[in-house]
């Protein structure tokens, strides 16, 4: 009996490694047909197409500066206006 369950399990094991392998090639296939379109898009729109030109537009903006250096960083922190101090009051929640 205890052949049996091991038998069965192996072959349960290798049908959800089957199925787990067909998964992971669909995924592949489907991305390689939207990289596809994107490319024929940018083509057809007269624009060159660059996977780090996209995924730049693609993430949210953050601030960085172009060029960071200690001294540049000095005379930006002197520079500022009293514009961008913000007043905070905290309040413990009890």
């Amino acid at each position: 009996m205890n052949t049996f369950n091991q038998i069965l399990r192996s072959i349960l094991f290798f049908v959800l490694t089957l199925v787990g392998m067909f998964m992971a090639a669909i995924f592949m296939v489907s991305t390689a047909i939207a990289v596809a379109i994107l490319y024929i898009v940018a083509r057809i729109s007269g624009r060159p197409f660059a996977f780090k030109s996209y995924w730049e537009k693609r993430r949210p903006r953050r601030y960085r500066p172009s060029s960071f250096s200690p001294k540049t960083a000095a005379r930006a922190t002197t520079a500022r206006s009293p514009q961008n101090v913000t007043d905070i009051e905290m309040r413990e929640i009890p």
